[in-house]
Order: C-alpha cells, then structure tokens, then sequence
C-alpha cells in the first residue's frame, strides 16, 4: 500500500528532520502536528535497521492524558492513516496496533503501536514498566514534567542489545499552547522561568542539549487600533496545513469564542484557560500590562502578604493620583512564616529596595493561631524584621471589588493598574487562572459566589491585600478618594526587645 504525505509546513518539516531524542511541535488546532507525529512513528519503524530474520522491530507507546480523549482523538487520528489493512487493531485495553507488512527491498516492518490514557493508575504502572523503541506524548501540555522524564528511561530497550537494539529512539510530542507558567514554555525558552520555584525546581526545567522544541506559526493574527483594542482577526499567510483545510475553516471556528481561547486554539500564544467565569472580566491585557518590566522609584512600597502553606506576596507603588504599579510577585511553596520571613527580605535586598519604605499589609486571618502553634503569622513576621499589619477586611467580594476599582480606572488618559510583564502568574490570573468556579447544575449555567482557590488565588488574595491597604478599600465602602495614611516602617518594634527603633534597611544589608 502507497500513501502519499509531505510535512504541512516547514517547522513540521524541521520537526520530522530533527535528530533530537526529544523533539515537541506545538501549534493551533489543524496546523496537522499530530498526524506529522504519526507518520513520524511510521517512517521510525520503516528505517530501522534490518535483523537476521529480515524484520525491522519496534515497540512504541503513544500517551494521552484521558481515555475518551485517546480513543476519539489520538487513536482515530492514527487509524485515519493506518488502518486494518496495515495489521491487527486490538480493541481490548491497552489498545494495541500490531502492524506487519512488506517495504519494496522485501524486508518486513514489524511494529507493536500501545495506546494508554494516564487517568488509570495500572496504565501509569504498565507505562514504567515497557521496553520501548520510542514514544510520542499526543497533547503533552495536559501531561506533567514528571511523566515526560519517566517515559525518556522506557525508549531505546527494544529490540534489545542482544539482538542488535535499536537503530533509533527517542520521544516526539505534540500540544495546542499550555499557560504561561507550563513546562513546555519554561523549557522552550520562550516563558521566562518564575522566579519564586526552589533552585531545585530550576534545574529541572532547564532544556537538555538533545530536546528541541518547534513552534508552529498561528493560524491567524489580532487586528488591533492604535489604541491596542481588539477589531478582529484575520487569516496568517504563513500557516501551516492550509492545503487539507477549506478556506474559511479558522473564521468558522473563533465563531463565538473568547479571546484566551482564540489565543490558544488559533493564534498558537500561551493563554491560561477557564472553566469557570473569570473574576475580572475587565481586565485587558493590552491596557494594563506594561510593555516592558516596571521599575521601582523612590518613595513607599507596597507588600500584601497571603499566608498558608503557599505563600504569595505582591510588591506594589502607588502615586498621589490613584495610579498602581504592580512591580513584583513572590510565590513560595510548601513554606512556613518564618521562611518567608526571610525570603522577603532577601527579596527586598536582591531587588535593591532596602532604601525604600516600606508596608507590609496581610491577610488578616494572620492574626489567628494554630492549633499546633502558639505564635501567629504576623508575630513571627514582626519577630523575624517584618512589620506586616492586617488588611482592615477579609471580605473576598470587598476585596475583589476594590481591585475592580482600579482596572476600571483612568488616570491622565491610561489605565490605573499597570503590571509588569514579569508578573506571570498574576498576569495568568487576571486572564482567567483566578475565577468563579462553574457549579454542576443542569440545564442552568451557575458560578460559586467566591473566587475558587487554585494556585492563582495565592498571589492575587496578596494583590488584593495590598490594593486594601494602599485606601482602595475606603473608596469601595465610602467613595472616599484619600489615599490610606502611610505605615512607616523605618521604626521597627521587636517583641523580644533587641534591635528596637533599628531601621528595617539595616537588618537587610546586614543579610
């Protein structure tokens, strides 16, 4: 049997030529990525170097996340291409595509394709426990970093050394566009790696020198006005697979859609997506992050401060006229006061502040004492150097309210809020990360009545923190436009009596 295919594009062609023992595509919806990485699979197990049967063997695994979503995408996507016809098609879990059939020089290919969904744990054990030639991750952006590191021990054990291994090995994945805070983009290079994840952590999303990452071009792009604001979009002339797609394929399918889901699905650009219904649904990318990275001047900074396990913390300005910068986010994991305590400071230093004053606003429920523990957050931030005080509420539609005042404000023609680009995961959130959570109620479309708490929630409880603190409270509650009076920290009180009246800049130049 005959097919006829050629690489949709030229990064698919680059993708398919590439040498590299892991290799990712990532582009739109019918940009033809995933059937690129199955004919991948096929021109592997053509060429691989012929035993003393006369058979070229390999054994792959092909991953997807859900079951439904291997058997009505991944799988109908491969049996499209490779039918019965190449050999038999097991439908009894692990599915499994037992291929055999004849090249032009006589040789025979022999190739065992095992399909797996990761939503069964026995199918994760069956996954680390296979002797591979290669293997292909079908929407790698809904897999963990963890499974991808397992699945590069399972390629190049088959054949076996014994009989000669494998002429090639190696793992291929394909994605639409993860959120901003994703592997695939951290290791890619083209997210900025976060700031607040451990060293460890680091090292771990640091790329390999044999992984390759291919992105796709978008399949249309954003017509905006000079004011940045959204008109519509229009059709990329460098697209890829635009010959097995009609015309007006892409203007029928943004049809209705939101503009996160036209970024991921469409323009191919990191975008966080929802479920839910976002928080700030007034929140514009284009007028309230900066172009570039927003620097510190002298005068009062701003910290709002979410307690827990996960600790988040928001650097802010503010000027006279109501505008906000949001400078910085801080986000630890797994972290006590104490800690934090001191990667604060350390933060403050690294950053150059310690010459600023500064005020520390926190969740008030830091306040309270722990079961476990006599001392509560905020003693042991003011015995550790931090002279954090509590927001005057905890309100979460107050809270959120006040942040709402500032999205929808101008000052001298621009927006109030202005962030940093390098804020991502606060950027991520007002994006759709940080939302009402969707409730299950049929036949009607409902929404809890608080934030849902994920891991954006953290850093924009923080925000909301600060934005209480710096008087944006007091224009929600009363219409009162003067700002908060200052708490100034360079009188630094100590419970324990030493150090009393030291200026908090000391005590970080002393770090």
């Amino acid at each position: 049997m005959k097919i006829d295919y050629k690489p949709p594009g030229l990064v698919a062609k680059k993708f398919m030529k590439s040498k590299n023992f892991v290799r990712g595509l990532r582009g739109p919806v019918g940009s033809g990525k995933s059937v690129a990485c199955c004919f991948e699979i096929m021109r592997k197990s053509c060429s691989q170097q012929i035993d003393q049967k006369g058979l070229r063997r390999s054994r792959w695994a092909v991953i997807r996340n859900t079951n439904p979503q291997l058997k009505t995408t991944t799988i109908k996507t491969w049996r499209d291409w490779f039918g019965d016809d190449m050999g038999k098609f097991n439908w009894s879990p692990p599915y499994t595509h037992h291929m055999r059939f004849a090249l032009p020089d006589k040789s025979v290919v022999e190739a065992e394709i095992i399909f797996l969904a990761l939503d069964n744990q026995s199918d994760v054990k069956k996954l680390l426990s296979l002797e591979l030639t290669g293997l292909w991750i079908n929407e790698a952006r809904e897999i963990p970093k963890s499974i991808v590191d397992a699945c590069t021990m399972r390629v190049g054990r088959f054949p076996s050394m014994k009989d000669g291994g494998p002429s090639w090995s190696g793992v291929i994945m394909d994605t639409n566009s993860p959120d901003e805070t994703h592997w695939w983009g951290i290791m890619s290079g083209e997210v900025p790696t976060p700031e607040y994840i451990t060293d460890e952590e680091k090292l771990t999303l640091i790329k390999p020198d044999d992984w390759m990452f291919y992105t796709q071009p978008g399949a249309m792009v954003e017509k905006t006005n000079k004011e940045g604001a959204l008109e519509g979009y229009e059709i990329n002339k460098n697209r890829e697979n635009a010959d097995n797609l009609k015309d007006d394929y892409y203007n029928k399918i943004i049809l209705g859609k939101s503009r996160p889901w036209v970024k991921v699905y469409v323009l191919n650009k990191y975008q966080t997506l929802m479920d839910g219904k976002s928080v700030y649904p007034m929140f514009k990318s284009e007028t309230h992050v900066a172009s570039s990275p927003i620097k510190a001047t002298s005068g009062e900074i701003l910290v709002g401060i979410d307690f827990g396990r996960t600790p988040a913390a928001v650097f802010c300005q503010q000027s006279m006229g109501g505008k906000w910068k949001i400078l910085h986010e801080l986000i630890a994991n797994d972290m006590g006061a104490t800690r934090f305590s001191e990667v604060l400071k350390h933060e403050i230093s690294r950053q150059g502040w310690t010459d600023n004053e500064i005020k520390f606003i926190g969740d008030p429920a830091g306040n309270q004492m722990a079961q476990t523990d006599e001392h509560t957050p905020f003693m042991i931030l003011r015995a550790n150097g931090i002279p954090a005080v509590p927001a005057t509420t905890n309100d979460p539609m107050l809270r959120v309210e006040a942040v709402e005042n500032v999205l929808n404000r101008m000052v001298e023609g621009n927006a109030a809020l202005q962030i940093s680009p390098t804020c991502t995961t606060i950027i991520a959130g007002f994006e759709g990360g940080y939302q009402f959570r969707r409730m299950q109620v049929v036949g009607q479309e409902r929404y809890d009545e608080r934030p849902n708490k994920n891991r954006f929630s953290h850093i924009h409880d923080a925000l909301q923190y600060a934005v209480i603190g710096g008087g944006e409270g007091r224009r929600v509650t009363s219409g009162n436009a003067l700002k908060a009076k200052s708490f100034v920290v360079q009188r630094n009180f100590n419970p324990f009596g030493k150090n009393r009246g030291r200026k908090v800049a000391s005590l970080f130049r002393r770090m």
